[in-house]
């Protein structure tokens, strides 16, 4: 079988309307490779990052396995909110309990002491779950830089086989290494042609 593929400049567009005149400025974003296979995109997201690209991504219809040693990327700091998240909620809820039961409102019932690290536990586990599940969310919306309402990809036409059956590539113009002429050539080494 023959395999297609192309590598696509990426245009930001816009026209702005001054009386009759009409300007239009274009911004290329990127250049975005397309491939058929996962073998073929894992392949090409290797070469990228063995080239020292810093601004790229892959784009694919579901998850491959490897993909994340493919592009050098680390593992997610999405954990670490989940974790301070669930220790605030810990927290809160012995500091909430010992508050009302010991400090705000101290009621001693069958002679049992005002505070006692075993029957607040409903309590603190809860917070703590609850805590540390927001902090998950947020953390992700954070660092995934979310909500964007907006991502020059989803003007391109051909970019709609990514939610589909295509794989893509995008090397993005603001990366330092950035040359639109060696950018291509590696985009066609790694097995993209025009």
């Amino acid at each position: 079988s023959i395999m297609l593929a192309a590598v696509v400049e990426v245009k930001i567009g816009w026209c702005e309307r001054r009386s009759s005149l009409m300007i239009n400025n274009i911004q290329t974003y990127g250049l975005l490779a397309e491939f058929n296979t996962p073998a073929d995109a894992m392949h090409a997201a290797e070469k990228v990052r063995d080239a020292g690209y810093s601004r790229w991504d892959v784009h694919t219809p579901f998850p491959i396995h490897g993909m994340d040693d493919a592009m050098g990327l680390k593992n997610s700091k999405a954990g670490w909110f989940s974790f301070f998240g669930g220790a605030t909620g810990f927290t809160c809820g012995y500091l909430m309990v010992w508050f009302m039961n010991s400090f705000d409102y101290p009621i001693v019932v069958g002679g049992k002491p005002l505070m006692s690290p075993m029957y607040p536990f409903p309590v603190v586990y809860e917070m703590t779950i609850l805590l540390a599940a927001f902090g998950a969310i947020f953390g992700m919306l954070f660092l995934n830089r979310l909500p964007r309402l907006y991502h020059p990809l989803l003007k391109n036409c051909r970019f709609k086989g990514a939610t589909h059956d295509k794989f893509y590539v995008i090397i993005e113009t603001a990366d330092p290494r950035y040359s639109e002429s060696e950018t291509r050539e590696l985009l066609e080494s790694a097995g993209c042609k025009h």
